[in-house]
């Protein structure tokens, strides 16, 4: 084939069809004209391929019938509705879908840090092999670090940190999930024993009491959002090793879009616990209405999470994007 010949034979009707993509409205008959060119340019490709190869004209004329592709199917564009069906459809149902991951996961990782904070507390050994004598009395004592790390900045600015920092390690459990979930562990591990070495050491310097008023506020959300992102990631490690009755790349294409939609479902959530830790938690309201305050947000997130992801999900949710905007499956034997 004579690509010279080839080109200047069909340049007018490719110029058209570029022209006609371009345009935001068409007619009838400017639509069906379109589809014909598009059709037509399909051809031309295929022909350019297999008779012909060019690695120029291939790449002009792939990005034509891209772009015609998208002019007769119509693009697919976001709006308000979808952050409105995110935030009461697919994120509940993916949190649904996983608390036989997280829900466990919260329950192992508060005994542990119980057990830790019990061995910190009742071990002065463990407690000098952590920091001197000296270091701990200017955690432990009034206004010392444990306390003054809540009002050292201005709320604003320690809300910001806060939130980034724990949508951070939120992300971390997400994404290191495809790693077989192994280092999702880690982060576990780390969060435990921040958790537990905090509430030993203050209880053993006798102000458990004042530590519990500044955690729990905004601690109880935070560690929820913690164990949730954790739990995906786990979820996510093992559709690597079991994916099931779908094909792997299908439960990872799936699971992989829950796990990042969580993300900013998690960072909406972490966002919360960053104001109420930056503005309730170092305030001079009574230390039960404070505590108050947390206890009434972590039940209004584990109300939408299981009784309203168990609503969704009944209704065939599963937390991914909507039917119409995932790739079509392949059957395959159950």
């Amino acid at each position: 084939m004579d690509l010279d010949v080839f080109v200047a034979t069909h340049q007018q009707e490719w110029g058209r069809l570029e022209a006609l993509s371009r345009r935001r409205r068409l007619d009838g008959a400017e639509a069906d004209e379109l589809i014909t060119l598009y059709q037509r340019a399909t051809g031309h490709l295929a022909q350019v391929q297999s008779a012909a190869p060019d690695p120029s004209l291939e790449g002009r004329l792939t990005t034509l019938v891209a772009r015609g592709r998208s002019a007769v199917t119509g693009a697919r564009t976001s709006s308000w509705r979808d952050v409105g069906r995110y935030f009461t459809v697919s994120f509940p149902a993916a949190l649904y879908r996983a608390r036989r991951w997280w829900v466990p996961i919260a329950v192992v990782s508060l005994l542990a840090s119980a057990l830790v904070a019990w061995w910190v507390s009742t071990h002065p050994e463990v407690r000098d092999a952590l920091a001197t004598p000296a270091e701990l009395g200017d955690m432990t004592r009034p206004g010392g670090a444990y306390e003054a790390y809540y009002s050292a900045h201005p709320a604003t600015a320690f809300g910001f940190q806060v939130w980034t920092n724990n949508a951070w390690v939120a992300a971390q459990c997400l994404v290191f999930g495809v790693f077989l979930g192994i280092p999702v562990l880690g982060v576990l591990f780390e969060n435990v024993m921040n958790l537990g070495i905090g509430l030993g050491l203050m209880s053993s310097a006798g102000r458990l009491d004042l530590f519990l008023g500044l955690l729990l506020p905004h601690g109880l959300l935070e560690l929820t959002a913690v164990f949730v992102a954790a739990g995906i990631g786990l979820r996510l490690g093992w559709t690597v090793v079991d994916p099931g009755p779908r094909t792997r790349g299908a439960a990872l294409a799936e699971e992989g879009r829950a796990a990042i939609g969580m993300a900013i479902g998690l960072a909406a959530v972490l966002l919360v616990t960053g104001i109420i830790e930056a503005f309730v938690t170092p305030s001079g309201l009574p230390t039960w209405i404070r505590v108050g305050i947390g206890v009434v947000v972590e039940v209004l997130f584990l109300l939408y999470a299981l009784v309203h992801g168990r609503r969704v999900v009944a209704a065939g949710e599963i937390g991914d994007v909507e039917r119409a905007d995932r790739t079509d499956i392949q059957p395959v034997a159950a």
